[in-house]
């Protein structure tokens, strides 16, 4: 098969030696006494480089997120506010604990939860307000956190997809009440499944290390007590392992995701009905998942997308559907952007290894159909 018809993934892990050589080590020697060395190793690196206070490595962000919600006291009659442009994995906690997700709009040029509409969504019954950074997209945590303040609501932080993202100095996951990231094989960061809770509420860091557990607290001097009904969401030592070696490579895994998102931005610059993944002033967006939003009155749609990647031999990815469109849940049409950026949307190729060449094949694709949507006098792209 030749290059230029040769599939192109939309991600896949950079795994190097040091990885492999972490991963054999725990699997050989990480038992008995050693069999959390790698855990604890990647917890306490994780933290560091986030600067929070506390980490505890989980065996998804799913986990962290229903650990995190439980332990704030999330329950029966509550209600959690988040963007309606979200993962199952976001809202399934939410479900599980017997609250019930409320579903709020996004911001059309970010791509995240709405703050006004947050707020119009406030009640009695809201317990906690979910900013989920999308794609790498950062949630504007100052009115976030400014609403949360004033109506004493905790803000939690899905950073699951933002890893490499900072908000005006501080990076994402390390400002609300808590965050969660994932380590899934799509991810910047990978342990091929898994995540992490983190928080620098020390209070908050014992019932959730306590509830990870099986509800053993590490105060409890008897063998084997619980001292409640826990959960069973930890990460294992190997996995752990591939994290340090990770962790040990971050600043060169999020530098590469970030160039990719300029080498399509630059490709796609002339043309003025594409919008890729935004980066506010005093930001820097992680672009774990570079994006392309095509303008509703040219025409090119989710489907055409699809098919023309597909006859490219190109994997690429949909955008994600609005939660209120699926059938578990109350349609909600009037979430309008979270309804309608989908069907004009897709996610683009960006694994690390990624060439120029192999980049330059998807933008050809896009180009193509911009091309060919051309009308008339109605320029698509740029004047010189």
């Amino acid at each position: 098969m030749t290059a230029k018809t040769s599939r192109i993934c939309y991600t896949k892990p950079s795994i190097t030696e040091l990885e492999v050589e972490y991963a054999t080590d725990a699997a050989a020697n990480g038992w008995g006494d050693r069999c959390y060395d790698y855990i604890v190793r990647f917890e306490n690196g994780f933290r560091q480089h986030l600067g929070v206070a506390h980490a505890i490595a989980t065996s998804s962000c799913t986990g962290a997120m229903h650990m995190g919600l439980a332990a704030i006291g999330i329950g029966h009659g509550d209600e959690v506010i988040l963007a309606d442009t979200n993962w199952i994995a976001t809202a399934a906690p939410v479900v599980h604990l017997g609250a019930t997700p409320v579903f709020v709009d996004i911001l059309p040029d970010s791509w995240c939860i709405d703050p006004e509409d947050v707020e119009r969504h406030i009640t009695p019954k809201t317990k906690a307000i979910v900013a989920t950074h999308i794609y790498g997209n950062l949630c504007d945590m100052d009115r976030l956190l400014d609403i949360g303040r004033r109506h004493g609501i905790p803000v939690i932080e899905d950073a699951a997809e933002a890893i490499g993202s900072v908000w005006r100095g501080r990076r994402a996951g390390s400002m609300g009440t808590f965050g969660t990231f994932s380590f899934h094989g799509t991810k910047t960061l990978t342990t091929g499944e898994g995540g992490m809770f983190v928080t620098s509420d020390a209070a908050l860091f014992e019932k959730v290390l306590t509830s990870s557990n099986h509800g053993r607290a590490r105060s409890q001097k008897k063998q084997f007590w619980p001292d409640d009904v826990g959960f069973k969401y930890k990460m294992s030592n190997i996995q752990a392992a591939l994290g340090c070696g990770q962790l040990e490579r971050i600043d060169g895994l999020i530098a590469r995701k970030r160039e990719i998102l300029a080498s399509y931005a630059d490709r796609f610059k002339a043309y003025q009905s594409i919008s890729l993944n935004p980066e506010a002033p005093g930001t820097e967006n992680g672009a774990w998942m570079p994006t392309a939003v095509f303008d509703r009155d040219i025409g090119i749609t989710r489907e055409m997308l699809q098919q023309a990647f597909s006859a490219a031999n190109i994997d690429a990815r949909v955008f994600f559907h609005p939660l209120t469109s699926l059938p578990m849940f109350p349609e909600k049409r009037g979430n309008r952007h979270a309804w309608d950026i989908p069907e004009r949307a897709i996610n683009l190729p960006s694994y690390h290894d990624m060439t120029e060449v192999e980049i330059g094949r998807v933008t050809d694709v896009i180009i193509g159909l911009l091309d060919s949507c051309s009308v008339g006098e109605t320029p698509l792209v740029k004047s010189a």
